[in-house]
């Protein structure tokens, strides 16, 4: 068994404002930080022994002069958007220029009567909306007429929610196909996501069955160098959705972040060689859009808790890098994504411990350097770090 990289993306996990924040409207966040300022009970030992806590922007966190395991740093984003599809697009090397298209008015007219000839079924909604405020608003007439519930935010997605009983599973999926392939070209929404739901009034709940379509990425990123040299690419969770399946060898679907944390230890503890790249979402889409900072203090304790076991599955020649995609403020205004720096966390046995590389210009580093160490050649954005962290 040859090196591996086994990559974390803990979802809207930001650590402070960018300096064009400005004008995203997002000057004064700093998810991980205003977390700790809310809940100060929260305690991250095991990511601040690793130096968690030695990164700018975040030293509150936890004891800035003990001596760390890993080689820690921030990241910034060079794309233009805020969004999971940009964020994890210029980890893997690919910069974003043109923004994805956002609809803060409904989706046109003439889209929406195509969609609905095509789906055989008519929409409600077209508006900007939180997740679960839409269901408070609209799900008894859906569950009444069928008709879909269509919904976006501030970043380009087009989300379509169902009730697995009265719309099921497979149909969603297929409707949620049907989109995915008209949503191109002047549209070019960056996703659609299936969001499913049960219960009955008063008591809707979203289950785990949310699937999301991305646009396939516009180049080549660190997935498919990776994975055309012959080595593995094993993606888990929503990762697979988010580079259209490009690049990846094997996909592992979770239900939640506990479940995302077992199949990446399950992933270390087999004979593979090449990328493990995990993205635990429950960060963002449970608690970050909700605006429930208790539920996020709470979730990052339980990862942080789990980090033993992970770092206890790493190989010899493996490393571990944990980072995010952006932000996604609890205790910020609105419910939308926050335009933050994201942090930088390398381990593993043949990495220097207390090596603090300061603010890497964008997230494309952290593909050029998986590349680096893999051995792989890859025409993508990003400087290599390796040389400053590895023993």
């Amino acid at each position: 068994m040859g090196k591996r990289v086994a990559l974390i993306v803990l979802d809207s996990v930001g650590i402070g404002e960018l300096p064009d924040a400005a004008v995203y409207g997002d000057v004064g966040a700093n998810t991980l930080l205003n977390i700790k300022t809310k809940i100060p009970s929260m305690q991250l030992p095991n990511l601040c022994r690793m130096g968690l806590s030695n990164i700018e922007g975040v030293a509150e966190l936890g004891d800035v002069d003990a001596d760390f395991t890993g080689s820690v740093g921030r990241l910034a984003e060079v794309s233009l958007g805020k969004d999971t599809t940009t964020g994890h697009w210029e980890i893997a090397g690919l910069k974003v220029t043109n923004p994805f298209p956002t609809y803060p008015d409904g989706f046109p007219t003439d889209l929406i009567a195509a969609f609905e000839e095509k789906v055989g079924r008519k929409v409600i909604g077209n508006c900007v909306a939180s997740g679960t405020e839409i269901l408070d608003q609209l799900a008894d007439e859906h569950v009444a007429t069928g008709n879909l519930i269509l919904y976006t935010s501030a970043d380009s997605v087009f989300q379509i929610a169902a009730h697995e009983e009265i719309v099921p599973l497979d149909e969603l999926y297929r409707i949620c196909n049907i989109a995915r392939e008209m949503l191109v070209g002047k549209w070019n929404v960056s996703r659609v996501i299936a969001r499913p739901f049960i219960g009955s009034t008063g008591n809707w709940q979203r289950t785990s069955n949310r699937k999301d379509y991305s646009v396939a990425p516009f180049g080549k990123t660190m997935l498919d160098y990776i994975s055309g040299s012959g080595l593995d690419v094993h993606a888990i969770g929503k990762i697979s959705d988010i580079y259209a399946g490009c690049g990846i060898t094997k996909s592992t679907s979770t239900k939640n972040n506990m479940d995302g944390v077992d199949a990446t230890i399950a992933h270390l503890q087999s004979d593979s060689n090449g990328l493990i790249f995990t993205n635990l979402v429950d960060f963002d889409a449970v608690f970050g859009h909700r605006r429930d900072a208790d539920g996020y203090a709470q979730a990052l304790m339980e990862f942080d808790q789990r980090l033993p076991e992970i770092v206890g599955a790493l190989k010899q020649d493996d490393i571990l890098i944990i980072t995010a995609d952006h932000g996604c403020d609890p205790t910020f205004k609105g419910t939308d994504h926050t335009r933050e720096y994201v942090p930088l966390l390398v381990y593993g046995a043949n990495i220097a411990s207390g090596v603090k590389l300061g603010t890497k210009q964008t997230f494309s580093d952290i593909g050029k350097t998986i590349l680096d160490y893999l051995g792989v050649s890859g025409d993508i954005q990003g400087e290599s770090f390796l040389s400053a962290v590895v023993k």
